[in-house]
């Protein structure tokens, strides 16, 4: 992730070697053993469809792990990886299996007296090891070391109304569901 573009009087600099950025890989202590969080590589991406596959309500929208998309996930994937205000995180055990998966976008803003937010986005960890304190381990690292590292005052997600254990699960995170979400298909 980086540059945050400040200067004096309101000037916008260059991206410089001061701009934030993740410590990455880092590893993490779950009740389910030890995870690394890296950053996400093309050879992730099979799995990467795999853990958006698996899940009932993204595979309704079409994540379904189809080789017939692949090219769709990798020209996403690099742009992700191109963009300094974006991170794929993947979670991978000891055994070196890829159990997680989040994006992390850092937002500049106005509001709130210049606040930086954190956005995180697509969290998924793999259903046969959901419940394990994973996901619990992955959110605490973003909500904290990342969040500060990357100068973010707020961290905010959504989630669909639908996952309701995944509100449950962001509550219990002490994430406050305070607005009311709107999205627009464009066609």
């Amino acid at each position: 992730m980086n540059p945050d573009h400040s200067g004096a009087a309101g000037a916008c600099s260059e991206p410089d070697a001061v701009a934030a950025s993740l410590d990455l890989p880092v590893d993490l202590e779950t009740p389910a053993g030890r995870v690394r969080l890296r950053r996400a590589t093309p050879a992730d991406l099979d799995e990467l469809m795999r853990l958006l596959a698996d899940d009932p309500i993204s595979a309704a929208r079409g994540d379904a792990a189809a080789e017939a998309d692949r090219a769709a996930y990798l020209r996403a994937l690099e742009a992700i990886s191109r963009d300094p205000a974006n991170e794929l995180v993947v979670a991978v055990s000891e055994e070196g299996v890829l159990v997680g998966t989040m994006q992390l976008t850092r937002i500049p803003g106005m509001a709130r007296q210049g606040a930086t937010r954190l956005l995180i986005e697509a969290v998924r960890v793999g259903s046969p090891v959901r419940s394990a304190g994973i996901g619990t381990a992955m959110m605490r690292w973003a909500m904290g070391p990342a969040a500060e590292s990357l100068g973010a005052s707020l961290v905010q997600l959504t989630s669909d109304a639908a996952r309701t254990d995944a509100r449950r699960f962001y509550e219990r995170l002490g994430f406050v569901a305070s607005h009311v979400g709107f999205k627009y298909r464009v066609p």
